[in-house]
Parts: C-alpha cells; sequence; structure tokens
C-alpha cells in the first residue's frame, strides 16, 4: 500500500468492540429515553428529531413495515433493528452525552489503535471518522475512551448526513469535504459492502476482523487485518 495522506476508520467493529455498541451504548439509550424526553422535550433539537421521527413512522407505514406507535414503543423498535435513522442516532448521542459526562459510560478502543493514530499523526498522515452514528455520539465517544480523550488526534468526523456507508457517492463526498484526492485516503472498516464502496469511489481498502465481528462473504478485492499494527504506511 502506497503511503496515505489519510486514514478513514469505521467505529464499530472497527476501534471498537461491537460488543460496547450493542450491550452498553443501545441498552443505556433505551433505559434512559422515557426520562431524557421528559426533561428536554422542548429543546428545539430534541423537537427537530421527534419531527424527524415521526417522518420516518408515516414512512414505515406507507411501506408496509407494520412500525408500533410512537413515540417510545417506536423508538424501542427502532433500537432492536438497529436501523440507521439519522433522527434515531441524533437522540441516541444526546442521550449518551449524559453518561459519558457523569463517568457512567466509558468507550473501549482496541489496543492497538491509539500506538496507530499516534504514529499516523507524527507521520502528518491525519485520522477520520466514518460511522451511521451520529458525530456527536463519534465525539463523544473518542473522548471518553478507556485510554484518555483521542479528539486531538482526529481530524474529521462523518455521519450518514453525508450519505449510506454502502454508496460510493458517501467517499466521494468525504474525500471532497477532506480536500484529500480519494485515491490517497484508506478506508478501514469491518463490512466488506463498505469498502466495495469505497473501493468503487477509488480508495484503498482494508478489510478489519475482529473478536466478535459479524461473518463477512468472502472476497479477494480487500486486504485482511487483525490489527493496526500491520498498517505500515
Amino acid at each position: 500500500m502506497t503511503q496515505p495522506q489519510a486514514f478513514l476508520l469505521d467505529i464499530e467493529g472497527t476501534t471498537t468492540p461491537i460488543s460496547f455498541v450493542h450491550k452498553v451504548l443501545f441498552p443505556y439509550a433505551r433505559e434512559h429515553f422515557e426520562s431524557y424526553l421528559s426533561l428536554h422535550n422542548e429543546s428545539p433539537e430534541v423537537k427537530t428529531d421527534l419531527s424527524n421521527l415521526k417522518n420516518e413512522h408515516s414512512k414505515d407505514i406507507h411501506e408496509g413495515n407494520d412500525p408500533p406507535r410512537l413515540i417510545n414503543p417506536y423508538v424501542y423498535w427502532l433500537i432492536e433493528q438497529d436501523r440507521k435513522s439519522p433522527a434515531l442516532k441524533s437522540l441516541q448521542g444526546k442521550i449518551w452525552e449524559h453518561g459519558y459526562k457523569d463517568g457512567t459510560l466509558k468507550s473501549p478502543i482496541f489496543p492497538d489503535v491509539l500506538p496507530a493514530i499516534e504514529r499516523w499523526h507524527h507521520l502528518g498522515i491525519s485520522t477520520n471518522i466514518f460511522s451511521s452514528g451520529s458525530v456527536l455520539a463519534q465525539k463523544l465517544l473518542f473522548a471518553h475512551s478507556e485510554v484518555g480523550d483521542l479528539t486531538r488526534l482526529i481530524s474529521n468526523y462523518f455521519d450518514t448526513g453525508v450519505g449510506k456507508k454502502i454508496e460510493q457517492s458517501s467517499y466521494e463526498r468525504i474525500s471532497a469535504s477532506m480536500k484529500v484526492d480519494v485515491k490517497h485516503i484508506c478506508f478501514v472498516s469491518d463490512v466488506v459492502d463498505e469498502l466495495d464502496a469505497a473501493a468503487d469511489a477509488g480508495m484503498a481498502t482494508l478489510l478489519c476482523i475482529r473478536p466478535g465481528n459479524h461473518p463477512q462473504r468472502s472476497t479477494t478485492r480487500h486486504r485482511i487485518i487483525s490489527s493496526f499494527d500491520e498498517i505500515v504506511p
């Protein structure tokens, strides 16, 4: 792999164990959703999220998905499906913010991640994040990790506001936003379909295999790694 000017990293299953998201963050958001809404339902940002959820609910009805009623049952239903809903992700980020700030939540980071991004930083290679979680949720996770605040080492954060992670155009938009030619960016993820989209855009790619990750279909298109120690730019 030629030396990239930037790394673009997925979070879940790449920098952070999948179990933290599904066994800690999702249950925390579900448990605190009702109390958070009762305290913040007049917030303009929360009102926007709720309005977007209502629109999504109407779409689910129209498409015959038989969603439960608004608001709480529908939100719990979306969480159980791991729906990549921008409104849900936005609300979850706001709820997690309280947990991180009071010390209840601390995000685990694979031990090879911090040394790698410090190494890249010293080489003048930027580290950037692309996740389906909101930008707020991404920043909170890296600011409150078990190995300290990593945000000083991260240049940009992208969520599905730039597009879906399985769409080529999303990676082209990220390249344009970063002002780095797409061929000089390396995307690291645990999901083959995401890597295919990035490769179609012209990015270098690495398939990250971690303990607990979901099985992926066989592919020879992407080099496989199990640790960031294997990334030698």
